[in-house]
């Protein structure tokens, strides 16, 4: 497609090195008119280095058409990371032609131009949010196509293609095998099915897995926090009741994005700040997507800890803490010297095993994913009846259309506005 040029600052402004990009089917005119040595027969990716007209100086780097980022003829100008040099150079660009490049501008030429699929463009904006490890790597293997591999859609054309074939030459052909079609297309229902039992990890994976730490007064709760993040965030006293409110923050256990959460001791307080702070640890437990319920290893399971235990889900997981001054079994630990820490990463990590085959898809393919495996069991309850199979392919049409939606062959313009929107500026 033939787009005209746009401008945008491609890295954070105010660092060392600040890095610009136009793009479009004149960007090589416009860097002709900021960057005075730019080449008149410029090579793909051959940097020159030089002054701008703006008066800084910096690196100037052209991109072919087909070649880039986008798809189309780009140029990427590298300067000092002065705002004001900036701004300077991004208005000259304007003056020379360019428009301001809206948020995602980039990546949804990029999609248009058929260098990344819709689940790839989506990809790109969690690889820049990416804050841990496992997101970082999740975001890439969707960056290079992962979930567009894992739709049948290639199964459900071709069961397509075959009723097609038949109805047309039903003479030639002979009679549809209609049980061997209803199992490729459970075949492709399994498939469906096992990627959106993904979404759940997905989800967590993306916004981070809430963490509540629950217990009595002093069982440890803020020693936890502390030992986990490696630092003191929390007060930490023997006197009961010194946490009055939920204190979040924001850790990586086991490459996964966790956000940590210690609660006030869980007690009938006549104390009126200590009560607010109570009534919003229960509600810390109802939002999280772990408990971890803290008890005393010194003084044993107690009425009051059951007590607890009874308000809480029953996956809520029981942690004996202060196992260093005596023995526990079941799950001990010891906030203060950190023994028995590594098991609360595993706890951590069973919510999204390392080494799933699947890519984690997002809410927005979940929800597709779900309308197309609805249409699919619409398909194959038509073709196990004795009913004209083009019922079939109506069916089918559509299950291609939701997965068309994901990968965006089938996306309507006002989707692809709503995902892109989202992205920040200079993607």
């Amino acid at each position: 497609m033939n787009f005209p040029p746009i401008v945008a600052p491609i890295t954070a402004v105010g660092g060392a090195v600040a890095g610009i990009r136009v793009s479009g089917d004149t960007a090589h005119q416009i860097a002709g008119q900021v960057f005075p040595h730019w080449p008149e027969n410029p090579a793909h990716l051959q940097a020159v280095y030089g002054p701008f007209i703006t008066g800084d100086d910096g690196i100037a780097l052209p991109f072919a058409n087909q070649r880039g980022y986008t798809g189309e003829p780009a140029a990427e100008f590298f300067i000092h990371g002065s705002p004001e040099s900036v701004r300077q150079l991004i208005d000259t660009c304007i003056q020379a032609g360019a428009t301001l490049a809206r948020p995602g501008e980039f990546t949804e030429r990029a999609f248009l131009n058929g260098r990344l699929d819709l689940a790839q463009a989506e990809a790109v904006r969690d690889l820049v949010a990416s804050q841990t490890e496992r997101q970082l790597k999740e975001a890439i293997r969707q960056r290079q196509g992962a979930v567009a591999k894992s739709l049948p859609t290639d199964q459900i054309i071709g069961v397509i293609a075959t009723i097609e074939a038949h109805v047309d030459f039903s003479e030639e052909l002979g009679e549809l095998d209609r049980p061997a079609l209803v199992d490729r297309l459970q075949s492709a229902a399994d498939q469906l099915n096992a990627l959106h039992q993904t979404a759940i990890a997905g989800q967590l994976l993306r916004r981070g897995i809430r963490i509540a730490i629950v217990g009595r007064p002093n069982v440890g709760k803020s020693s936890l926090l502390n030992r986990l993040l490696g630092r003191d965030r929390a007060i930490v006293t023997p006197i009961a009741g010194t946490t009055r409110d939920s204190l979040e923050e924001t850790i990586q256990i086991a490459g996964l994005p966790c956000i940590l959460i210690d609660t006030a001791g869980l007690r009938e307080t006549e104390d009126e700040v200590e009560a607010i702070g109570v009534q919003r640890s229960h509600q810390a437990v109802g939002e999280a997507d772990i408990i971890w319920h803290l008890y005393d290893a010194t003084e044993g399971w107690t009425e009051a800890d059951q007590t607890i235990a009874n308000q809480l889900p029953p996956t809520a997981v029981r942690i004996a803490n202060k196992a260093d001054l005596k023995p526990a079994e079941g799950l001990a630990i010891s906030a203060v010297t950190g023994q028995g820490i590594e098991k609360l990463h595993q706890e951590v990590e069973r919510l999204i095993p390392t080494g799933l085959d699947l890519p984690l898809i997002s809410d927005r393919q979940a929800e597709e994913i779900k309308a197309a495996t609805q249409t699919l069991s619409e398909a194959q309850i038509a073709l196990a009846q004795d009913i004209p199979a083009d019922l079939a392919i109506t069916f089918l049409r559509e299950t291609i259309i939701h997965l068309g939606r994901i990968t965006g062959e089938t996306a309507e313009p006002d989707l692809l506005s709503r995902i892109f929107q989202d992205f920040c500026l200079g993607k």
